[in-house]
């Protein structure tokens, strides 16, 4: 089996010599047959392992005793291994997600830890022939389309890795019991309480019996075809993103007039616009894609929320796909400063705002910058205060003489609801001075009599 392994691995280019690999391990068959595999080719593939393992703490002392053998196993070879208890039940309630998701979720930020802990290159898991058809009939169920059926990849973002993909679960047990492995059985595996155990415990075999004994293999052929056919298509859709998408730090826009385009195109480019925000396009089903599109449709400032902690919004016919702002974020205590405290850098939300007071005006060059602006730091009277918007909030702006709603300039400046409450305001005295990035107030300007300037940057934080 070593050899057919090392095979896979060389014809995929999954592993490069001098590359450390972190293999996720639970104890299970699977897992502890991808650890003893890639253990014995180790020295051939010139790699060095590290293990994690997470426990869930959903079978008691069962799951300890899985956390005990995984380490054991580990140390018999000297492999380096990390561990970590997480209650899945809690994190599920608190992310709002079934167990299965939250389970999920958790080994992978597990794993992308002590990768970065240990400078690893490389993420494996045990996925195998047989997780490949239950996904793929997970995902007809959930209505997928074609890349749905293409199933699990081999690789991913150059990341994750799937080794032993091509080996059927009876090969695995066999490997298992030939080299006296002894690996832990998890019994709620047995248990009909999650769709994937159904899949695995009642359809498959129902349908090994009645229709085709060789399923696995067949349902794998399957998705390595469509794989090809899918990759053409996306390198078609590519195409497509780039013409009516513009993809922004932490947001991005489709615009309003790919609704002419044929729906299956623009299916593809709101899936694939969606992968691009969130990292993954895990949990985007084709009820969340027609959730979209029906914003297409809407009046501004409509939204609907998403899995992988995004949300859409329709601003004024655009599309902005966005991650949604923590609670801590998005809504800011005021930050009240004294005026002659004012040299220094302070946070706000997603901001950093830098104060600077400059003297020599005739000698300064003004940057021609949203985010830097320039003030009349004699008119300045009392405190400066950093806060989001309030009801009936108004200023002059530059070059007016009356006042004029802040209400009123987000919405001719299109900005959407959502992204109101996170804009900050600079204040002086009780005046509003500037609304960032979009207004400044005629009360501040700076004019030839105008002795010291207040030079203010706001900066997105990292």
């Amino acid at each position: 089996m070593e050899k057919r392994v090392l095979e896979y691995i060389l014809e995929n280019k999954l592993l490069q010599e001098k590359e450390k690999v972190v293999v996720g391990v639970s104890g299970g068959p699977d897992s502890i047959c991808l650890l003893e595999v890639l253990y014995k080719l180790q020295n051939q593939l010139e790699i060095e392992l590290v293990v994690a393992h997470i426990n869930h703490m959903l079978r008691g002392e069962e799951a300890n005793e899985d956390e005990k053998y995984v380490n054991d196993f580990c140390v018999e070879r000297g492999i380096e291994v990390y561990s970590k208890r997480i209650n899945i039940n809690e994190f599920a309630k608190k992310q709002r997600m079934s167990t299965e998701t939250a389970g999920r979720e958790a080994r992978y930020q597990f794993f992308r830890e002590v990768m970065k802990k240990t400078n690893s290159n490389k993420i494996a898991t045990a996925h195998n022939a047989n997780d490949q058809v239950e996904t793929i009939f997970m995902r007809i169920m959930r209505g997928t389309g074609l890349e749905g059926l293409t199933g699990i990849s081999v690789k991913r973002d150059s990341i994750y890795i799937r080794p032993i993909l091509f080996l059927q679960r009876e090969e695995i047990e066999w490997y298992c019991e030939k080299n006296n492995l002894n690996p832990r059985i998890d019994k709620s595996n047995m248990e009909r309480n999650y769709s994937r155990n159904k899949i695995r415990l009642d359809i498959i075999p129902y349908m090994k019996e009645n229709f085709n004994s060789d399923l696995v293999t067949v349902i794998n052929r399957m998705a390595d075809t469509l794989k090809e056919d899918n990759e053409l298509i996306e390198s078609v859709i590519d195409e497509y993103l780039f013409k009516y998408c513009k993809v922004e730090k932490d947001y991005l826009i489709i615009r309003s007039d790919i609704i002419a385009c044929k729906s299956v195109i623009i299916n593809r480019v709101i899936r694939k616009a969606t992968s691009i925000i969130s990292g993954s396009g895990y949990n985007i089903e084709a009820k969340h894609i027609a959730s979209i599109r029906k914003l297409l449709n809407l009046g501004t400032n409509k939204r609907v929320d998403l899995p992988n902690g995004l949300y859409a919004e329709n601003v004024y016919g655009d599309i902005y796909l966005r991650k949604m702002e923590s609670k801590e974020d998005k809504y800011c205590q005021e930050v009240v400063i004294n005026k002659d405290d004012i040299e220094s850098e302070f946070s706000f939300g997603a901001y950093s705002i830098k104060f600077e007071v400059l003297e020599n005006v005739k000698n300064i060059k003004f940057a021609d910058n949203s985010f830097i602006k320039y003030f009349n730091y004699d008119k300045i009277n009392g405190n400066i205060i950093i806060r989001t918007r309030k009801n009936g909030d108004k200023m002059i702006p530059l070059g007016m003489n009356g006042r004029k709603k802040i209400k009123d300039i987000f919405i001719d400046s299109k900005v959407s609801v959502s992204q109101r409450d996170i804009v900050p305001i600079i204040q002086f005295d009780d005046e509003v001075a500037w609304l960032v990035g979009l207004k400044v107030s005629n009360e501040y300007k700076v004019t030839k009599d105008t002795k010291k300037l207040l030079k203010i940057t706001v900066m997105e934080r990292n």
